[in-house]
């Protein structure tokens, strides 16, 4: 049999899609600078020291005073020019006073012209002999001595001033309130028009009172004519008090 011819590329599978090449993660910008940071802030050699030492070398030993401080070494006189003198003055500099003044004849006459000292006053309290003094202890009269013992201070005679006139202020406080609510005389005009007042509202409730029917049979009737009553007998009992009274006294309100 004859073969057939096959188109090129007829028999081939299909071309594979590539696998994405991996890729190493997040990296940051700021990676070297922290790694910097942290080998900058270890200590090498914290724990066991170094490795290696040098050993000293036997010329080099301790010597005696060499760790004491080393003073700087005294400047020379150069060119003829002398140093300044230091600030401090040395021990053996006496200062040179020069005064007028006789401090002998002057200490000599202020003992002969001063008052001598008094005896100070002691208290022996032992067979031994031990004393102390008198003045503070408290046994001598030091303080009755003096010319203002017994005198009041100035604090006390100005809070006494002060407490004296307080209470003379409340005291005449007191007194004007009294005042204030004191009860008034009436006059004989006021006391006579008083009355007549009071006689002319009797005569007038006393007229509404004859007025009234002679039947109550309603409650409205009974409450009027017990109104008029108490109005009445209250008039006539203040009649009565003000015409037995001739000085009628009225409180201020």
């Amino acid at each position: 049999m004859a073969t057939q011819s096959v188109p090129e590329g007829a028999c081939e599978p299909p071309p594979q899609p590539k696998p994405p090449a991996k890729s190493d993660g997040y990296l940051s910008k700021l990676r070297e600078l922290v790694k910097h940071e942290a080998d900058k802030n270890k200590s090498q050699c914290k724990t066991m020291g170094p490795a290696k030492v040098a050993v000293p070398c036997p010329n080099d030993f301790l010597q005696k005073r060499s760790k004491e401080p080393k003073l700087a070494p005294k400047k020379k006189e150069e060119d003829g020019k002398k140093l300044l003198p230091l600030s401090v003055p040395p021990r053996t500099y006496h200062p040179v006073t020069r005064t007028k003044k006789n401090f002998i004849s002057k200490n000599a006459l202020a003992v002969m012209t001063g008052e001598p000292k008094k005896p100070r006053h002691f208290c022996v309290d032992t067979r031994q002999g031990d004393k102390y003094l008198l003045e503070p202890s408290g046994l001598f009269p030091k303080y009755i001595n003096k010319k203002n013992y017994g005198v009041l201070p100035k604090y006390v005679i100005q809070r006494n001033e002060e407490m004296k006139r307080e209470e003379e202020e409340y005291q005449a406080n007191v007194l004007e309130q009294l005042k204030k609510k004191a009860m008034k005389v009436l006059s004989e005009e006021e006391r006579t028009d008083i009355l007549k007042a009071l006689k002319k509202n009797w005569e007038e409730i006393n007229r509404a009172y004859q007025g009234l029917p002679i039947v109550t049979d309603t409650r409205y009737k009974q409450m009027h004519k017990e109104e008029l009553e108490l109005k009445l007998k209250q008039l006539e009992h203040d009649i009565a008090a003000i015409e037995k009274h001739k000085c009628v006294y009225i409180a201020n309100m």
